[in-house]
C-alpha cells in the first residue's frame, strides 16, 4: 500500500513538473516571444493559458506592451541667450506590436533583437531622452516662461528627435519637460537682472509721467491764460459800459442835486435798517432824520437835517489825534 502511495505522489510530481515546463501565462498588457533552440519561432498576443515544449526546448519571454514612463535627471544645459540652467523631462514610450496576429517578422520582434528587455530599453531611451535635452539650449530663457512660453515647441524638437534615433521596435508618444529651475548662482543673477529691467522701466513710467504731467500743466496754464485774457477784456467792457452808464446817471443827478442826496439817504437809512436791528441814534443828524416826521424841509419839500455832522476842523478842536500831536 505504502508503494503504491509512494508511485502515485511521484506520478502526480512528474505531471506538476511536466504542467510548469509545458505551460505559460499571457497577460492582456503582454505578448510572448517564444524561442526555440535560442531562436524566435513565435510571438504570442492572446492572454491566456499556452503551452509550449518542455525544459530547454522553448523559452518563454514576456514583454510590456503598456506605455513606460522614464524620468530624466537634472540636466543642466545653457540658454541662447547664455542662460545656465537645470532642465528635468519625462518619456512616454510603447512597444511597436503594430503586426496582428501570430506573424515573427514584426517590430516587436525587433524590439526582443535589439534589448530583450523592457528594463534594458528605458535605460537606453533615458540616456537619449537626456542627450536630446540640449534642444532647450536653441531658445532664450526668456522664451521658456511666460505665458507666451513655447516650451511646448521644446518638447515637439525633442520628441522628433528621439523619434529619429529611436530602435526599431521602439515608440516615443510624448515628451514632457516637467521642470526648469535655475542654479543659485544663476538664480541670483537674474533676480538682479530683472530688478534692473523693473527699475528701468519704472524710470521710464516715471519720466512720461511727468511729460504728461508737463504737458497738461502747460495745456492749463494756457487755457488759464486765455480765460483770463477774455475775463480781463470782458471786464474792461463792463466798466467801461458802467462808467458811461454812471456818467449818465451822474450828469441826471447833478441837474436834481437834492433829488440824488435824498435818495442816497434813503439807501443808506435802508441799509442800516436791514434785518432784526436795535439801535439808538440821532434823528437830527442824517440821513435819521428821515424818521422824524416833524423834521424841517427846505423849500422843495425836501426834509434837511437839523444838525450837521461836524468837519475835521471840529474834531481836531475837540482834541483829535492832530490836534494833540506837535
Amino acid at each position: 500500500m505504502s508503494r503504491t502511495v509512494t508511485i502515485i505522489i511521484g506520478l502526480l510530481i512528474v505531471l506538476i513538473l511536466v504542467g510548469f515546463n509545458t505551460t505559460f501565462s499571457v497577460n492582456f498588457h503582454q505578448l510572448a516571444i517564444k524561442t526555440r533552440f535560442g531562436k524566435p519561432v513565435e510571438i504570442i498576443r492572446e492572454p491566456g493559458l499556452h503551452f509550449k515544449a518542455p525544459f530547454f526546448i522553448d523559452q518563454i519571454t514576456t514583454l510590456d506592451t503598456r506605455k513606460q514612463l522614464i524620468d530624466s535627471p537634472l540636466e543642466t544645459v545653457l540658454t541662447n541667450d547664455g542662460q545656465q540652467i537645470m532642465v528635468k523631462a519625462f518619456l512616454l514610450w510603447e512597444i511597436d506590436d503594430a503586426t496582428s496576429g501570430d506573424a515573427i517578422e514584426s517590430p516587436a520582434l525587433e524590439f526582443y533583437n535589439s534589448y530583450e528587455s523592457v528594463q534594458r530599453a528605458s535605460s537606453d531611451l533615458g540616456q537619449q531622452l537626456q542627450g536630446a535635452l540640449r534642444v532647450v539650449g536653441g531658445y532664450d530663457f526668456s522664451e521658456l516662461i511666460g505665458e507666451n512660453s513655447r516650451l511646448q515647441d521644446a518638447e515637439q524638437e525633442i520628441l522628433a528627435n528621439l523619434q529619429a534615433t529611436a530602435k526599431n521596435g521602439v515608440v516615443p508618444v510624448s515628451v514632457g519637460i516637467s521642470r526648469v529651475i535655475l542654479p543659485e548662482t544663476t538664480s541670483v543673477s537674474v533676480l538682479r537682472r530683472m530688478a534692473a529691467v523693473q527699475q528701468t522701466l519704472s524710470q521710464l513710467e516715471r519720466q512720461r509721467g511727468t511729460a504728461v504731467a508737463e504737458n497738461l500743466t502747460s495745456q492749463a496754464r494756457t487755457q488759464a491764460d486765455t480765460i483770463r485774457n477774455f475775463a480781463t477784456q470782458w471786464a474792461a467792457r463792463i466798466e467801461s459800459e458802467g462808467n458811461e452808464q454812471a456818467d449818465r446817471f451822474y450828469r441826471e443827478m447833478q441837474k436834481e442835486s437834492e433829488l440824488a442826496i435824498l435818495l442816497a439817504w434813503r439807501d443808506t437809512l435802508r441799509a442800516s435798517l436791514t434785518g432784526n436791528t436795535t439801535f439808538i441814534t440821532d434823528t437830527t443828524r442824517a440821513p435819521f432824520h428821515l424818521l422824524d416826521l416833524n423834521s424841517q424841509t427846505n423849500e422843495d419839500g425836501v426834509p434837511v437835517p437839523s444838525n450837521e455832522y461836524p468837519g475835521p476842523e471840529a474834531r481836531d478842536q475837540r482834541g483829535g489825534p492832530e490836534s494833540n500831536g506837535g
